[in-house]
């Protein structure tokens, strides 16, 4: 089995030398290494042709664009039939090509999902971490949809269901990508063995401007109903968080004519806050991240309405 694992990149000077290193040294050695860098403007390229200059294994193309243009880019350039896929700030496990790729000695198997593991070093990255994406014990073997950090595919299924759609601002292109695959009835094999550990951001700023661009692609990806999923897709879940604050405003409004909406409004406050606390105990460990849960709940709530108001603002002009 020949494999071409893919990577897009942009200004990962940081991680780009550990992804590498994980990557060439796999229990399972890939047999390409396709790299398209975004346009970075930091030392991701001359680190990258550092690695080149010793293992031609290594191929970097260089096409400034979205994330999902670089994905097509690089599967389209691939020499093989097996692309496994991960992401720029991701660290490979040993053992991660190898499990990731073994389920397609079924030729029923089309795709493949691993799994991330969040690395966190600090009570702030593990407040933000179940906001960022799925924690372990979350994981379902049945409905659990395949990230762009770990996820292997057959090059001919990209091809069936057109690539990553490039119209896409910065997000939205593999929650679409994955509902054309689970559509068009190919077999997902899940491997939570399969690990890559990505860093969680340690910028607030990173956090939110990440949070209103996975509302925003949302929103422009338009998926309501999802066969695996069913009504638990992202989009239904941004619009209870509107109602929520709608009914939030309500009371504030009404408060000059109902003095008890305002008693109703603080109590709502407190119990939401409380909850987010709540919801996130098995996930955030430390006294001091569980006091941030709740000021990341409302920030994250708040960038995911405005991304996910722009992306249909988007999708009508």
């Amino acid at each position: 089995m020949k494999v071409s694992v893919v990577v897009t990149l942009l200004n990962e000077e940081g991680s780009v030398g550990d992804l590498l290193e994980s990557l060439l040294n796999q229990s399972m050695s890939p047999d390409e290494i396709v790299i398209v860098d975004g346009g970075s403007h930091d030392n991701t390229i001359p680190i990258i042709k550092g690695f080149i200059a010793t293992n031609r294994k290594i191929k970097l193309l260089e096409k400034p664009g979205n994330i999902a243009s670089g994905r097509n880019l690089a599967i389209e350039k691939s020499k093989y039939d097996i692309i496994a896929q991960t992401d720029g700030g991701c660290v490979a496990d040993p053992n991660w090509l190898e499990k990731i790729t073994a389920p397609f000695a079924d030729d029923s198997v089309g795709m493949v999902a691993g799994f991330y593991n969040m690395v966190v070093s600090s009570p702030f990255q593990e407040a933000l971490a179940p906001f960022h994406g799925t924690v372990k014990r979350k994981f379902d073997p049945r409905h659990f949809m395949p990230s762009g950090r770990s996820v292997a595919f057959r090059k001919e299924v990209w091809e069936y269901v057109g690539g990553y759609k490039e119209t896409f601002d910065r997000a939205g292109e593999e929650p679409l990508f994955n509902y054309k695959i689970l559509t068009a009835g190919v077999r997902i094999k899940r491997v939570p063995e399969a690990t890559v550990d990505w860093q969680v951001p340690d910028s607030f700023k990173v956090s939110i401007k990440k949070f209103f661009y996975y509302a925003k692609g949302d929103a422009e990806a338009g998926i309501w109903w999802h066969p695996a999923q069913r009504l638990h897709t992202h989009n239904i879940k941004i619009l209870g968080i509107f109602i929520r604050y709608f009914f939030g405003i309500a009371l504030l409004f009404a408060t000059p004519f109902f003095p008890f909406s305002f008693l109703i409004l603080i109590y709502g406050f407190v119990f939401y806050t409380s909850w987010s606390i709540w919801k996130m105990r098995e996930d955030v460990h430390s006294f001091r991240g569980r006091l941030l849960v709740p000021i990341v709940q409302i920030a994250s709530d708040i960038a995911v309405m405005a991304g996910f108001l722009s992306g249909i603002y988007r999708t009508k002009i």
